[in-house]
């Protein structure tokens, strides 16, 4: 009896023991929703006793998971294989990965630029941004010797001297060497132009189309084309823009005599007697002269606006 007595004590240390442990675990998990905030993070109140009646440890147990501390305990240190997000399904492999993950919810942003106040979810975020400030540029080219502040800038500027261009348009055949030159191409069939011009409505198909507009906007040296009210920042574009209205045709090709109101007019006619085709369809290998006529021709591979053919 007195050994039975004896082991009885002993279980009782033990559960006492593990309801200890347990409670601190809560302790834990009621801080990390301190920190996120999340609305949908397990609260003490909904956590309740277990006990097992073989081996009398007591776990608490969750009544909206229903998973026990001794099975939280286990993610905690890894015998798991994953987190789950409650909000959104993601997993995760550590409980740190996951309090940051859920930042992406609560929109915490802790890491704070001393320098300009942008904030960051995740201390590496900070770290990079830095480099703004510092200027470092930490990753350079081993062909031109070009150093860049980011790796994914850095991987994507290689692609020049390797000519790899990952990206494909569905629609055309086209290829680019950025996700963000396929979107903006993607613009030239939908007919998208989001980025509009605040002062005088005018869209644009690329930011930096929008960035070059703004400057007739700012600049105080404009030229205005007092034909037609175009406005230009650059005086060579509108001294040749003006040409276009005197009728004056002052680019001979030396070959025909046919003249025109552009240099890059010349330059394209010019190969009209070299017999220079430099844009190739991928697809059937046939070449064009002007890339405008390769795109036409694209639309013979796909379905965008079929070619009607006459068979009479």
């Amino acid at each position: 009896m007195a050994f039975i007595k004896e082991e009885s004590e002993d279980m009782k240390i033990e559960a006492f023991r593990v309801k200890q442990e347990d409670f601190e675990e809560q302790t834990d998990l009621m801080a990390v929703k301190e920190d996120s905030q999340d609305p949908n993070e397990t609260d003490v109140k909904d956590l309740h006793e277990k006990q097992d009646f073989f081996t009398g440890e007591i776990s608490f147990c969750c009544s909206k998971t229903e998973k026990t501390s001794s099975q939280k305990s286990a993610q905690k240190t890894g015998t798991l294989s994953h987190l789950t997000c409650q909000q959104c399904g993601k997993s995760v492999k550590s409980r740190e990965n996951l309090n940051i993950h859920l930042r992406t919810h609560t929109g915490e942003k802790p890491f704070i630029c001393h320098q300009c106040g942008k904030s960051f979810p995740r201390k590496d975020n900070l770290r990079i941004h830095m480099r703004t400030h510092t200027g470092e540029k930490p990753f350079v080219c081993g062909q031109c010797g070009k150093c860049f502040p980011h790796k994914a800038t850095f991987y994507t500027h290689r692609r020049i001297h390797t000519g790899e261009k990952p990206y494909t348009c569905q629609l055309c055949g086209k290829t680019v060497n950025r996700k963000g030159n396929l979107t903006a191409h993607m613009r030239v069939h939908t007919g998208e132009k989001p980025f509009a011009c605040d002062q005088c409505g005018k869209s644009f198909v690329r930011r930096e189309g929008l960035s070059k507009h703004m400057e007739i906007h700012s600049s105080e040296s404009c030229f205005i084309c007092p034909q037609c009210g175009s406005v230009f920042t650059d005086k060579k574009l509108f001294e040749s823009h003006l040409i276009t209205h005197m009728g004056q045709e002052p680019f001979m090709c030396h070959h025909c005599g046919k003249t025109f109101t552009k240099k890059a007019n010349l330059k394209t006619h010019m190969k009209i007697h070299t017999g220079e085709k430099p844009f190739t369809c991928e697809q059937c290998g046939k070449s064009f002269r002007q890339k405008t006529t390769l795109y036409t021709h694209m639309r013979v591979h796909t379905t965008e606006r079929p070619i009607r053919v006459c068979l009479v």
